[in-house]
């Protein structure tokens, strides 16, 4: 017997990236409660950060990979906040450490696009 062993609305049938990309968006929903001008924000997952120009050499210094950014807004585009999918992922077991370590993330790109403490944006951040 050949085919999908779930059907696709089952959450079996949904690709990482796009588990991903829910806990992205879980967290951005979580802080959209608080924070409404976050609705200006874009959200993006990126599979890892780029070295653009910068040769051979580690541009992060400390041999540190980020696991998130931000692109402020200019152009006419929104700002953005980038979260780094595989450096997240290799960093964690399971689903709910995950999820803590994407929303950590999230808090903090987002607290410097605002220019606030992380724990200004969520009260909760740093806790397990």
């Amino acid at each position: 017997m050949r085919g999908p062993i779930a059907p696709p609305q089952v959450p079996l049938a949904a690709s990482r990236a796009e588990v991903f990309a829910d806990l992205v968006q879980d967290s951005v929903d979580r802080l959209e409660r608080r924070w409404p001008q976050l609705a200006d924000i874009d959200f993006l997952v990126l599979e890892v950060p780029r070295l653009e120009g910068r040769g051979d050499q580690a541009a992060w210094g400390d041999d540190a990979v980020p696991l998130g950014g931000i692109i402020p807004a200019r152009d006419g585009r929104r700002p953005r906040v980038v979260v780094y999918r595989r450096p997240v992922e290799i960093r964690t077991k399971g689903r709910d450490e995950r999820a803590a370590l994407v929303h950590e993330v999230v808090v903090e790109q987002v607290a410097e696009l605002l220019g606030l403490t992380p724990e200004t944006v969520d009260p909760r951040y740093g806790e397990d």
